[in-house]
């Protein structure tokens, strides 16, 4: 065996002992566990913002891998202008199904859900999905927000690895940005996705692991207006696609 496949085979063992739990209640007694973000940038740029050593200084990167831990949708309204912090939303959801709060019920059915209820033509009701992503020699993932407007790739990569008996979890995924303009000459950061390489069967169980805790985690965790990108700031839609375009993640 090589070096190469020596490291691709213990690219995750870090986590076999690795709990959660455990690492809150002893390192964390008493403070708040908040993942760092991944950002998309403004203006049609392609490079992510990552965390840095230093807060104030973002890494930029053109491309990364990981694993995506879990994902699902995160819908959220708020009734008057979302001014920062994590205030929770007026009514939210964490399924695209079923909103709760006010107004409430199901999201298909909802006005609030529909374009042309928000500022240009936009959705009352921000739409988003949560990424949890695990980088290769890391223990704590961090959460990548996807906008509308990354939501149509996002579904052909995991369709495509549905169709091939794969799922997000069992995969690393290399991410990347594309420079899109819309009809009305807005550029915007649309974000790619692509197949790295499928787990080993090492890795496969350890990552499972990881990924059972997030979940737990996640439903304590609850909505992080901030984390998930919950910014108030105008947003144009796409008149040919339908898509809503943020000139700033």
């Amino acid at each position: 065996m090589n070096n190469t496949e020596l490291t691709t085979t213990n690219a995750f063992s870090q986590l076999a002992d690795f709990n959660l739990d455990e690492t809150m209640t002893e390192e964390l007694d008493g403070l708040s566990l908040a993942f760092d973000r991944i950002r998309i940038p403004s203006g049609g740029s392609t490079v992510f913002e990552l965390p840095g050593e230093d807060a104030d200084e973002p890494e930029t990167i053109k491309e990364f891998t990981g694993v995506i831990l879990y994902h699902h949708p995160v819908f959220a309204y708020y009734k008057e202008k979302y001014t920062g912090g994590n205030t929770p939303p007026d009514c939210g959801s964490f399924d695209g199904v079923t909103g709760e709060g006010d107004p409430g019920g199901l999201c298909s059915k909802c006005r609030l859900n529909q374009f042309g209820t928000g500022e240009n033509g936009s959705k009352a009701c921000q739409n988003r999905r949560r990424l949890y992503i695990l980088r290769e020699g890391e223990v704590f993932p961090l959460v990548l927000s996807l906008p509308t407007g990354s939501l149509k790739e996002f579904t052909r990569y995991i369709q495509r690895l549905l169709s091939k008996g794969q799922r997000s979890a069992g995969v690393v995924t290399k991410f990347s940005l594309k420079k899109a303009v819309n009809a009305g000459g807005l550029a915007y950061s649309q974000a790619q996705f692509s197949l790295a390489r499928k787990l080993t069967v090492e890795e496969l169980p350890i990552v499972a692991g990881m990924a059972e805790q997030i979940k737990a985690y996640d439903k304590k965790l609850g909505f992080t207006a901030d984390q998930d990108g919950f910014v108030d700031i105008p947003a144009e839609i796409d008149p040919e696609t339908g898509e809503i375009i943020y000139p700033m993640q």
